[in-house]
């Protein structure tokens, strides 16, 4: 097995998971801080962002071809990402308590990120090399990939994980924030 297939499998096995785990564990200990009641709908759609600038990428790089085009739009989300989430937390700690668990989560839930674009960077080194001479000739579109990574229903098993632990959660705080606020009006007022 290439080292390319090894990095790649610890992405698909590994890391990918353990960010939905991560965010899963976000969202338990957003749930028993109540959130609703506590920062509101304001944090929960800061979260649903971040999700959305991981997420996005994280799918480009299992439908495409990593180009210049793809490792533009995953370093451009990664940095909106740290930005939000510096927002996120600087907003929610004056607001609620924000536990070691969560901590914990976070911790994972920022590095993941950028450990997986250092390892697509390695896998596709010369790809890296062409973004920095700024030698983009014909690498600016989007090519499918030849055959799935990880095996034909990996794509699949993985929006399926993804939906359970990080959508469907995300979108119950989204409601719950938003019926809290439409029955009290917006917390800490």
């Amino acid at each position: 097995m290439e080292n390319s297939d090894l990095l790649i499998n610890l992405l698909l096995y590994l890391f990918l998971p353990l960010w939905g785990i991560a965010g899963f564990i976000d969202w338990m200990c957003h749930r028993a801080s109540h959130i609703e009641s506590t920062s509101g709908l304001k944090e929960s759609l800061m979260h649903s962002l971040m999700g959305v600038q991981i997420g996005l990428p994280i799918l480009l790089c299992l439908l495409f071809q990593v180009n210049v085009l793809i490792l533009l739009i995953c370093l451009f989300f990664l940095v909106l990402h740290e930005s939000v989430a510096h927002w996120d937390v600087a907003y929610a700690s004056t607001k609620r308590e924000i536990t070691i668990w969560e901590t914990h989560a976070h911790n994972y839930l920022a590095t993941l990120p950028l450990f997986m674009i250092s390892i697509i960077a390695v896998i596709n080194w010369p790809i890296v090399l062409k973004l920095v001479s700024l030698d983009w000739q014909g690498q600016m579109n989007f090519v499918p990939i030849d055959h799935s990574h990880g095996g034909d229903n990996y794509i699949w098993y993985y929006m399926i994980f993804t939906f359970c632990v990080g959508i469907l959660p995300y979108v119950e705080e989204n409601i719950r924030c938003l019926k809290y606020q439409l029955q009290h009006g917006k917390p800490n007022e």
